[in-house]
């Protein structure tokens, strides 16, 4: 049939600036090489029994679903991983987001079967991990990070129970590459902040349908010959233990319990309303870990001379907004 590792594997869509969404191409060799390096660093007893709560528009049930399935294991279907809540389960591993396990703890809902915890697509706070060592029989706690851009994991840390925890996002998975760079596309000095390039065996096809910014974002390697960089927008620099500290965004982009979102996008999205003049939206902690989206609007004078109802404007942005993202 012709069959390659270079044929793709799965698209998924991730929030774009201009309103549009992106779909990341991601080939079968870039997801096989996160399976081999997990089949590796985690014991099949740990994955054997897997918490599947991640939607498949989301990367990280890449990971849930066949990291467990290409080892013979099992998978436990649920909604959410908030259903551990309501009904536990007798799950090894819990692949999630820092908020969702920060509810499982408030709940008291972390089953004790749960040897191991990976964590990623929001930062992770020490407090947060001395709080599941704390109040559950966890034994390690992983840390991984990624865009979808690069396979789901691009760099990882586990610390077992008992061991120092400290706030990092480690260092890379087999097979991929890690740069720290300026704003000319040089290497900055040990310790000092630039933004992250990934490369390697994890670096996506590119953008559907989307040549101007795959070309801007996947970039040919100045560093290795043939290999490619995602330009990941995100900002880090290295601790003297040789482990990457992540810093933020050098842009507007927000993480909101795991999803990457793009104010720009929903601000785009809300200027479309007829009853809106102008639009902007920022994410918002008025208490700490509870991060929330919040748009202000100006509205646009009803029957051209007051401003429009300020409850059914609200309402009527909600419906619209739903509708579309």
């Amino acid at each position: 049939l012709g069959l390659t590792p270079r044929q793709l594997a799965y698209i998924i869509y991730t929030s774009g600036s201009t309103g549009t969404p992106k779909g990341v191409m991601v080939e079968h060799q870039s997801t096989v090489n996160l399976l081999r390096w997990s089949s590796r660093v985690y014991a099949q007893a740990q994955t054997s029994r897997m918490l599947f709560s991640t939607s498949i528009s989301f990367d990280l049930s890449v990971y849930e679903c066949f990291a467990t399935l290409s080892q013979g294991g099992t998978l436990y279907l649920v909604d959410n991983a908030l259903a551990l809540a309501q009904t536990p389960l007798d799950v090894s591993l819990i692949n999630t987001v820092p908020s969702a396990i920060a509810a499982l703890l408030a709940k008291e809902a972390v089953p004790a079967a749960a040897s191991a915890i990976n964590l990623a697509g929001e930062a992770l706070s020490a407090a947060l991990i001395e709080r599941i060592f704390e109040h559950s029989r966890v034994e390690k706690i992983c840390n991984l990070y990624a865009p979808s851009e690069t396979t789901t994991y691009s760099t990882w840390i586990c610390m077992p129970r008992g061991d120092t925890v400290v706030e990092t996002i480690g260092r890379p998975i087999a097979n991929t590459r890690i740069y720290l760079l300026d704003a000319h596309g040089q290497p900055v000095p040990f310790g000092a902040v630039g933004e992250l390039y990934i490369g390697g065996a994890g670096v996506a096809r590119g953008y559907l349908n989307r040549p101007e910014l795959t070309a801007e974002r996947f970039i040919a390697s100045p560093f290795v010959e043939g290999d490619r960089l995602y330009k990941t927008g995100d900002l880090a620099r290295y601790l003297p233990d040789g482990n990457l500290e992540f810093l933020g965004r050098n842009d507007d982009q927000v993480k909101i319990r795991g999803f990457r979102i793009e104010p720009g996008e929903v601000a785009a999205r809300l200027i479309e309303h007829e009853w809106v003049r102008e639009a902007v939206v920022v994410a918002r902690e008025d208490r700490a870990g509870d991060r929330q989206l919040v748009a202000y609007v100006v509205a646009k004078p009803a029957d051209g001379s007051d401003d429009a109802d300020g409850g059914a404007l609200a309402g009527a942005l909600r419906a619209h907004l739903a509708s579309l993202l």
